[in-house]
């Protein structure tokens, strides 16, 4: 029951039921466990990520959520958003006839093997820029320099990043203005929506 509503929420215009059921036929030939993540069909492998199918308005498609480490021998993968999907990768069909049940389960097998190597893509990681404005609050004052580094790379780069943002100067002094006594007294920028 609740396999069947969860392809009815991940198949967007409810047109690719048949469709989806079928690549659902394939990848129970393997050792992927089906759940349900953010509304749609993803299937993992101990706990992990693996792929995930779905239908949208003009296909329906599997996709590979570390597609980009896949051979992709056929070139059949595609990156959905070009420059903002990092490693994930569609296989996109416009008819239940053009799956090729061999294929897929060659890419599946492939994409499982990967997982249980150890493959994974890794994020890139993002380096903070530190304006010269904040740097001279850091080099003026040592207590926030000090407790500013005491802060996870993560949240430093937070605040950085809500400096860095800003067009005007004006607003950058203003911003700097602020987060010094949240810095002061060991409070993220977001820590009030965690």
């Amino acid at each position: 029951m609740e396999s069947s509503k969860a392809t009815h929420t991940w198949d967007k215009n409810n047109s690719w039921s048949e469709e989806l059921e079928f690549l659902k036929s394939i990848v129970i030939k393997t050792e992927l466990v089906e759940t349900t993540k953010w509304g749609g069909i993803v299937y993992v492998l101990n706990g992990k990520n693996v792929i995930g199918i779905g239908g949208f308005k003009n296909y329906f498609t599997i996709w590979f959520f570390d597609g980009a480490l896949l051979q992709d021998k056929k070139q059949l993968l595609v990156n959905a958003q070009e420059g903002v999907t990092k490693s994930l990768r569609q296989w996109r069909f416009t008819s239940k006839e053009e799956v090729d049940e061999a294929a897929v389960l060659e890419y599946i097998k492939e994409a499982i093997e990967n997982e249980k190597q150890g493959k994974i893509s890794k994020p890139e990681k993002k380096t903070p820029i530190l304006s010269e404005l904040f740097q001279k609050e850091l080099d003026a004052n040592t207590e926030l320099a000090n407790a500013f580094h005491k802060f996870s790379a993560y949240k430093q780069y937070e605040f950085l990043e809500y400096i860095e943002t800003a067009k005007r100067e004006e607003t950058k002094r203003s911003r700097i203005e602020k987060i010094i006594p949240m810095i002061l007294e060991n409070i993220g920028l977001n820590d009030k929506y965690r």
